[in-house]
């Protein structure tokens, strides 16, 4: 990480962003300066057209707009956040400001003016180019000469297709509202400030709500993304098989790795971190240490998902023999957890409840239990309505995905948990097994076994559709597709 020159002219230490304390130049010259001003190329790109889902964007900007008839809304994109020091983690805006804008700039905020027609004007605030003439594109930090080229704003203008002002310029307008004011907040310190004494709480939150709930159904733009970012993560799980050793160690750093050099090919960066978890690691559900290595005769779950490049991220789990064959032991346990995502998979369709999948899975992990022996004598019935189960299944079998790999999760539970499914929902479908290797009420050779088996599920008018089908699911699928990979 190359040192800045800015701190040579910059008098206010306090700004991080444009001073480094210990910088090797002790001055700008005025040459230097003069030089700096001369001699770049006009790159202006002019009859840029509109990006591919700017028409989505606009029908969700007018969906939003006819909720808040009257009302300021203010939506950002949010700031960087610091890593270490003086260096940032890589920037990844709000799902809510990319769902409305399909823009993915840092610092940005999307306003929606009211109207006297109760519509609303839609204004993206944005940086603009750096400024050439006073040198601010090198000697600030975070100029483009350091961060790398902007679009300007007649740029964004024709990609985004909204009007776009210079973000700087955003804190005044702000402090001048009047009328009722909705924020996304949580995302924009400086824009937050600007409208403390102008917004509640009560009327933030309402407003995070509805925005949520406006993503449980996708159109056609999110549905070919997800479907993308699946097709993805299925040549990602298939990379993993390659470097998969069969009878040598491999580090679950190195699948980690692998999957995330497939996910940065085909698309922006992994959806979450990765879970690459051998042997005993699958019994924990949220494995991202990554620290161990796979041995032969043992399992590995790895739950991972590629991130478009619009931002939408699959979400998927396989759990396969490191060796290629599954053990007898590992094969029923497997089975169980296939014949439970198969009958979750089944309850997915328009008109369902959104818990029928749920119960439908983790009913058939129960009387596998109960098969087992480990419900005692309480019947199949009885350990299902106390919850006895839980103890090995764990979680509920899915979720919302979408932009968000958790998407939705400020609906109300009247219409997400405890709605009704509809044509052009997706979601996961992942029950799980998972025996803790200390568990003294399972037999031993059930101890450190985990396994879970997810898919992104479609909802179609005719029922669904496995977006992550690619991959096989049934054990006898699971090996073949194994040793055809690794030849």
């Amino acid at each position: 990480m190359t040192d800045s020159p800015q701190e040579a002219v910059v008098t206010d230490e306090s700004d991080e962003n444009k001073a480094r304390k210990n910088g090797l130049y002790g001055g700008v010259s005025t040459e230097l300066a003069e030089n700096m001003k001369q001699g770049w190329a006009d790159t202006e790109r002019r009859d840029l057209q509109p990006i591919a889902q700017a028409a989505h964007t606009a029908r969700r900007r007018a969906a939003l707009s006819a909720q808040f008839s009257g009302e300021l809304l203010v939506i950002p994109a949010g700031n960087p956040k610091v890593r270490s020091n003086d260096t940032d983690y890589p920037f990844r805006p709000s799902s809510d400001y990319v769902y409305l804008t399909g823009d993915q700039s840092q610092d940005a905020v999307l306003v929606l003016e009211p109207g006297q027609d109760g519509g609303h004007r839609a204004v993206a605030y944005l940086l603009p180019r750096s400024d050439y003439g006073s040198g601010e594109f090198w000697l600030d930090y975070h100029g483009e000469l350091w961060d790398g080229r902007r679009n300007s704003l007649t740029e964004n203008e024709q990609l985004l297709g909204l009007p776009c002002r210079d973000v700087r310029t955003l804190t005044e307008r702000l402090a001048a509202a009047t009328g009722p004011i909705r924020l996304l907040r949580g995302y924009d310190a400086a824009v937050d400030a600007a409208l403390n004494d102008k917004v509640t709480a009560e009327r933030d939150t309402e407003f995070r709500v509805a925005l949520s709930e406006m993503r449980l159904v996708k159109d056609d733009f999110e549905i070919a993304d997800l479907r993308h970012a699946c097709q993805a993560t299925a040549r990602g799980f298939e990379d993993v098989v390659r470097v998969l050793g069969t009878d040598t160690p491999t580090l679950e750093r190195a699948i980690e790795g692998t999957f995330y050099m497939r996910a940065r090919i085909e698309g922006n960066d992994v959806g979450y971190a990765s879970v690459c978890a051998a042997g005993p690691h699958a019994t924990t559900l949220h494995w991202v240490r990554n620290d161990g290595e796979t041995r032969p005769g043992e399992l590995l779950l790895i739950d991972a998902g590629v991130e478009s490049r619009n931002l939408y991220t699959a979400d998927v789990t396989r759990t396969l023999p490191v060796d290629g064959r599954f053990t007898p032991v590992q094969r029923k346990v497997y089975d169980a957890v296939y014949e439970a995502q198969s009958a979750g998979i089944a309850a997915v369709g328009p008109g369902a409840k959104y818990r029928d999948f749920h119960h439908a899975a983790q009913r058939v992990l129960a009387e596998h239990l109960a098969a087992w022996g480990l419900f005692g004598d309480r019947s199949v019935d009885e350990a299902y309505e106390l919850g006895l189960h839980r103890r090995w299944t764990l979680a509920g079998t899915g979720h919302m995905i979408g932009l968000d790999v958790h998407d939705c999760a400020k609906a109300r539970t009247e219409l997400y948990v405890d709605g009704t499914l509809e044509a052009g929902m997706v979601l996961t479908v992942e029950p799980g097994l998972y025996f803790q290797s200390d568990d003294l009420t399972v037999p031993e050779e059930l101890r450190g076994i985990g396994i879970r088996i997810e898919d992104d599920i479609l909802v179609t008018e005719e029922g669904n559709e496995n977006l992550s089908g690619g991959l096989p699911r049934a054990a006898d699928d699971v090996e073949a597709w194994m040793a055809n990979l690794r030849g």
